[in-house]
């Protein structure tokens, strides 16, 4: 049986692969002007924020979210819940990934390359901060 040690562990290096993938991705999709890759690259982008936000709340909440609006509830609960966690913003930060990368770029397809790279740079702080908190606590 995986330990939530262990699968705060896992949902951090997923996340932090997913990035990479994204990165990857994203220039190839900008070299070769394909769209779907660079869609895909989004996606991938908004799975690291999914992932590195699972090992937040299992850490924080002793729970795995099971869909997208479970997890913006615990992560206002646990901004709640921990005053200190609000000047970090998670669950804002959160939504403005899902809502700028994954119904944006993905979903409907509207590609603006500097704003996904700006996009990118704030899920690479996103994970940051919490892998921050994570060894915190």
């Amino acid at each position: 049986m995986i330990t939530a040690k262990e699968r705060i562990k896992v949902y951090l290096e997923d996340a932090k692969n997913f990035l990479r993938e994204a990165i990857e991705q994203l220039q190839q999709g900008i070299k070769e002007k394909n769209s779907f890759k660079i869609r895909d690259a989004a996606e991938k982008a908004w799975n690291a924020t999914v992932q590195a936000s699972n090992a937040l709340i299992l850490k924080y909440m002793n729970k795995v979210p099971s869909s997208h609006w479970e997890r913006r509830r615990l992560l206002r609960e646990m901004e709640r819940l921990y005053p200190e966690m609000g000047k970090y913003g998670f669950r804002d930060r959160y939504s403005a990934r899902e809502r700028n990368l994954h119904e944006l770029v993905f979903y409907e397809g509207i590609i603006d390359i500097e704003d996904i790279k700006v996009e990118f740079e704030k899920v690479k702080k996103y994970i940051e901060d919490v892998e921050q908190l994570i060894k915190k606590a």
